[in-house]
């Protein structure tokens, strides 16, 4: 009984300690397509049926996707619009995840734009909250947005990048749910976070990180607060904010800050 006794201890010990979590498969890599030249491309890009919009902090430029001409720019006032991350095309508009990072206490904004002059439009303020946004999307009724915290540069004590939330909102962008990130997408991002994300054809969350090549595959759990890792996908973006072609199902688009190129990809669909 002695030794069972030690035993049972010994597992509940380790129990409770926690067990690493199994990694994810791997799914195969997304394929480049294309490269489109475009100075602007420093922090994401946006697809359009017409155009491509590459985004960099104050400043985004509208490009034909077909012959990859520079057609409009927009440049904003720094000290009002210090990092613009991303862009997604929703419902005819150019809607535009922005923060004041890296200054701290974070705040957040979405900045929306007319997709063709690239006038602004309007902003709905998030204010200070639990991060910088990096990215939103409509999906399945509702806003989405991502809140990205950092162990150093942009980080906000106590909170790093173990803090980083996805947010679900209401149309009038009222909080109504919130997620935290697995262990297995948290130690590849650390010590920074989620740049880029969407809701894919497959109907998945697909996420990108700031500095590696490669795609997070989500979804919603059953039960809990965490979100379920189901694979990981090799792409040539380095990171940085993503959008899927609603027009082309199972294109995604990227970009590489080492080139100054927004990238057209192919992504294989998942094996079930």
């Amino acid at each position: 009984m002695g030794l069972l006794l030690a035993l049972a201890a010994s597992a509940a010990t380790a129990a409770a300690a926690g067990t690493p979590a199994a990694a994810p498969p791997q799914g195969q890599p997304a394929e480049t397509l294309r490269r489109i030249p475009a100075e602007e491309a420093r922090q994401g890009v946006a697809v359009g049926p017409n155009d491509v919009y590459a985004v960099a902090n104050w400043t985004i430029a509208r490009y034909d996707r077909k012959t990859g001409a520079r057609r409009a720019v927009w440049t904003g006032e720094p000290a009002r619009y210090p990092h613009i991350n991303s862009c997604a095309l929703i419902k005819a508009e150019l809607v535009c995840a922005a923060s004041n990072f890296p200054s701290v206490p974070q705040a957040s904004s979405v900045e929306i734009f007319d997709p063709v002059t690239l006038a602004h439009k309007r902003t709905v303020s998030l204010g200070l909250g639990t991060g910088s946004l990096t990215w939103v999307d409509w999906h399945d009724g509702h806003w989405w947005g991502l809140f990205a915290n950092y162990d150093g540069k942009g980080g906000e004590a106590p909170r790093d990048h173990r803090h980083t939330t996805l947010v679900q909102f209401d149309t009038d962008w009222r909080r109504t749910q919130s997620w935290a990130l697995p262990a297995t997408i948290l130690e590849r991002i650390a010590p920074m976070s989620i740049s880029g994300g969407g809701f894919g054809p497959d109907g998945r969350l697909w996420l990108s990180g700031h500095d590696n090549p490669e795609l997070y595959v989500t979804q919603l759990p059953k039960g809990g607060a965490t979100l379920d890792h189901i694979a990981t996908v090799p792409m040539e973006a380095e990171g940085q904010a993503i959008d899927w072609d609603e027009n082309r199902p199972g294109i995604l688009w990227g970009i590489s800050r080492k080139t100054r190129a927004m990238l057209e990809m192919r992504v294989p669909p998942l094996q079930k």
